[in-house]
């Protein structure tokens, strides 16, 4: 079943955020990609725990054993959610900037001089800078895949040359944050494996978009964030079992050795581990609604609201390509094909001839478009197209946004052309 204009209404109509209005017309939320906004229920998720149930856990009262419940429903969600056999293999943070740089820190003590990692020039500098910083540290050795310049695409020829039997870790993005290129990393996590290196994937700008199963991708590690998936700011990290109870956590002396526990430094953001509960029912309950019957398990709810949204999603995306396509001074950059979609998330960053990304911004910002300029932390990728320190425009699509939105779009960036 497909998103029906009734369905996308009962999703629209479920944040709060998409009410408001500038000149008498609706806001256009174009900034997902660097934080979705949040349905009702995540905002009372997060506000009933803080009103009925605030407290630390291990207590041998009420409420922190209420806090423990709610952390171990929340562990069994995002299990859910990666498509991970064990809810411990799970384990939350501030964000996927500060979880990935512990594990890095973790990780690198096993590695030796003349020992390589592989980054690449198409990722969020999350997934690039903690590994450089780790590797130097050991004395390890840095290689950077290239790109493919004409589509913003991994340069595979370039990765599988520069993975050697001295490969230690792979970092690589699912998805591009910068120009919504899709990675091959089923594959790369392949390759890896056979060459005896272990691969850290970046899935936050992929979360919201698709469907994300970690056994079936064969990684090692997955990390993404709640406030990319309408949930609110948590870090998320995945990692098999055999290898989060074998790396040495850097921890206070009393924190639990057993996972998951092992590696969740410091007290949690319970209230926002509700909200992170609430997010990702919210993202099944799409899938419970298109099923006759309403009666399914999460994940079984996951995977039919994804096929829902990336429908939708390439619906959106190939309809704003395509009007880009027509509009003289705007450059799409990454993969411009409207028939693509399959490629791509629906995250399209473009140039214009004539204004910088931050002009353009501020004319769309003032019709009430929401669109972010720069470079959104893919420092490599703008740096290698030569658009520092200007950098992009980025139009971001999630499965809240409508068919006429586009349309307003396009029209005003014609206007402003």
């Amino acid at each position: 079943m497909p998103l029906t204009s009734e369905m996308l209404d009962a999703c629209r109509g479920q944040f709060p955020a998409l009410q408001r209005q500038m000149a008498g017309r609706p806001v256009v939320y174009l900034d997902g990609p660097a934080g979705t906004q949040t349905p009702q229920a995540v905002i009372d998720a997060i506000s009933h725990y803080l009103s009925h149930h605030n407290a630390n856990h291990g207590g041998l009262f009420a409420t922190s054993r209420e806090s423990d419940d709610l952390l171990e429903r929340t562990h069994r969600a995002a299990a859910d959610l990666l498509g991970a056999d064990d809810p411990d293999t799970v384990f939350f943070g501030p964000n996927m900037t500060t979880l990935t740089f512990a594990m890095s820190r973790a990780i690198a003590r096993t590695w030796r001089a003349g020992d390589h990692v592989l980054v690449t020039r198409l990722d969020h500098d999350a997934n690039v800078t903690p590994w450089v910083l780790a590797a130097r540290d050991a004395g390890a050795t840095v290689r950077f895949v290239e790109i493919r310049r004409e589509d913003c695409t991994l340069d595979l020829d370039d990765f599988r040359s520069k993975l050697t039997d001295r490969t230690r870790l792979v970092a690589v993005g699912c998805a591009s944050n910068s120009v919504g290129t899709i990675n091959p990393v089923s594959d790369i996590c392949r390759w890896a494996k056979a060459a005896g290196a272990l691969t850290f994937l970046d899935a936050v700008h992929f979360a919201p978009h698709a469907l994300i199963d970690v056994q079936a991708l064969g990684c090692d590690f997955l990390a993404c964030s709640a406030y990319k998936f309408f949930g609110p700011h948590i870090g998320i990290l995945w990692g098999r079992r055999d290898l989060l109870e074998g790396l040495d956590a850097y921890k206070v002396r009393p924190a639990p050795n057993e996972l998951p526990g092992k590696w969740m430094t410091g007290t949690q953001n319970h209230e926002c581990l509700a909200g992170v509960l609430a997010a990702i029912d919210y993202l099944a309950d799409i899938g419970r609604r298109a099923n006759p019957d309403g009666v399914i398990d999460r994940r079984v709810g996951l995977f039919e609201a994804f096929r829902i949204i990336g429908e939708h999603e390439a619906a959106l995306a190939g309809q704003l390509l395509a009007g880009l396509a027509a509009i003289d001074h705007i450059k799409v950059w990454g993969i411009a094909d409207a028939a693509r979609t399959e490629d791509r998330v629906p995250t399209v960053s473009v140039t214009h001839q004539r204004m910088t990304a931050r002009e353009l911004a501020e004319a769309l910002g003032r019709q009430g478009f929401f669109v972010w300029h720069g470079n959104y932390y893919a420092l490599q990728l703008t740096e290698t197209l030569g658009l520092e320190p200007d950098g992009m425009v980025r139009i971001g699509l999630m499965h809240y946004n409508t068919s006429e939105e586009v349309d307003r779009l396009l029209k005003a960036l014609t206007q402003l052309a």
